[in-house]
């Protein structure tokens, strides 16, 4: 019992890093642009390259961490993440401090494959629901926290402050790793490791996303190109592997875990850019402060932190389905609503729209988190969680891969001032438009998984 308590809390600390990191660097962004003058698709970058790095390596983690232990693993990407953020605090350039978020988003990745897997196996299933519930409401903790604490330590102590703190956080965690979680799980240990497949995907998630940032120019053509050949390539290698880093059975012969992660998928490349947007939004067009636009920018995760503990909850008695799939739906008319930005539109409109959206994501996120890994046999929960974990950055660099991309056709490379403000508002308004309607599609992908049964699944022992 007491170790279950130690895995509870180590996991939660966990979830509180990442986004907490996230919202802070939206905040600062301005401040970051404005000491290395770098364009709003450079800015984009600052936040994309630790999505990137973290996508790219979450599952072949995930797969690592069942065979060499996940504590191991995530006591690792712990030490990585803290010294990767250190670096960044110190970054003489826009460069530098891109290429530390990459080190950033490789530890994350080794903390994210395994933390989730943990706590599955930790916790029996009567009790999953209401464990993924407060340990999806400590990350939306981080994203309510980010903002009002990178404001505040943007403006008092500037943006590095951020990076020091986000350092601090990872050393605490390496020390109650290494000091209070016992035992270690591994149980896969004995299986192969797909080296090919990891490059194989890799590969194809960083030329897509690099040519998603050139578009339309050729080379931006040629790299997603690239991108989709090499992404191919890895599923038809994946199905022929015989100990595959991601086994494809899961999707073929498993509707609930297939469409989950297609709904956790659509979900995130629909909304995590609306942090990104916003914050530019309040600072640039609404003239606010990095403190007042972190104040505001609180309504949607506070609204998550909230509800989400009662949504994973009531995910152990009612279908997720049903409740996934209506916050699915409410987070899509949040997004339609926020298409209506304009100049002159009032604070309170930008945060009723912002509340919208937090219900509705919070009715979403722990439900679909507990269908995935409920269906899932206990053998599987690292690659599920990792499989999740990497929908979930996927999503994320799908949705900041767009916002720059729509920038770039907008406004082009240059910094934003007020004489492109407009352009920028009608770049805003479009991904907002496209992030809703792809927000609506995402309600049949959610409803389609069917019901799910959990009967058989056990808890795992370390």
């Amino acid at each position: 019992m007491q170790n279950k308590k130690i895995v509870l809390l180590v996991a939660t600390v966990a979830a509180f890093l990442a986004p907490f990191m996230s919202a802070s660097i939206n905040i600062a962004l301005p401040a970051i642009g404005g000491e290395f003058r770098m364009t709003a698709v450079a800015l984009g970058w600052v936040a994309t390259a630790y999505i990137l790095a973290a996508a790219a390596c979450l599952v072949p983690f995930g797969k690592i961490a069942d065979i060499a232990g996940r504590k191991r693993i995530f006591g690792a990407g712990s030490l990585v993440y803290a010294l990767s953020s250190g670096l960044a605090a110190v970054a003489p350039s826009g460069e530098v401090l891109i290429a530390s978020r990459v080190l950033q988003g490789i530890g994350s990745a080794m903390i994210f494959s395994t933390g989730m897997a943990m706590l599955t196996a930790a916790f029996p299933p009567g009790e999953r629901g209401k464990v993924l519930g407060i340990n999806t409401a400590s990350t939306y903790l981080g994203l309510s926290l980010g903002p009002v604490l990178g404001g505040f330590l943007t403006e008092s102590l500037g943006w590095r402050s951020v990076f020091v703190v986000n350092a601090a956080l990872g050393i605490f965690l390496v020390a109650l790793v290494l000091g209070k979680l016992k035992g270690e799980w591994a149980e896969a240990k004995g299986d192969r490791f797909d080296a090919v497949g990891a490059v194989l995907m890799a590969a194809g998630l960083v030329a897509l996303m690099f040519g998603l940032g050139r578009l339309p120019a050729v080379v931006g053509i040629a790299f997603v190109t690239a991108g989709i050949v090499l992404i191919v390539g890895f599923i038809g290698w994946e199905a022929r592997f015989p100990s595959p880093l991601l086994d494809l059975n899961l999707f073929r012969r498993n509707t609930a875990f297939a469409f989950s992660n297609l709904a956790a998928l659509i979900n995130y490349s629909a909304t995590f850019a609306v942090g990104f947007l916003l914050s530019l939004y309040l600072q640039y067009i609404k003239g606010l402060r990095p403190r007042e636009a972190g104040l505001l920018l609180i309504a949607q995760p506070v609204m998550m932190a909230i509800f989400s503990p009662l949504a994973g909850k009531r995910s152990d008695r009612i279908e997720p389905r049903i409740l996934a799939s209506t916050g699915m739906a409410i987070s899509a008319a949040g997004l339609f609503l926020l298409a209506l930005l304009g100049r002159e539109t009032a604070l309170a409109f930008v945060g009723a729209a912002l509340i919208v959206l937090g219900f509705g994501f919070a009715l979403f996120s722990s439900p679909n988190t507990n269908a995935v890994m409920s269906s899932v046999e206990k053998k599987d929960y690292g690659v599920a969680s990792a499989t999740l974990g990497t929908m979930r950055l996927t999503g994320q660099m799908l949705s900041m891969g767009t916002a720059m991309l729509i920038f770039a056709l907008f406004i082009g490379r240059v910094p934003i001032t007020p004489a492109v403000f407009p352009q920028y508002l009608a770049a805003l308004r479009t991904a907002f438009l496209i992030f809703g309607g792809l927000c609506a599609l995402g309600v049949f992908a959610s409803h389609a998984r069917g019901k799910l049964s959990r009967g058989n699944q056990t808890s795992v022992k370390p």
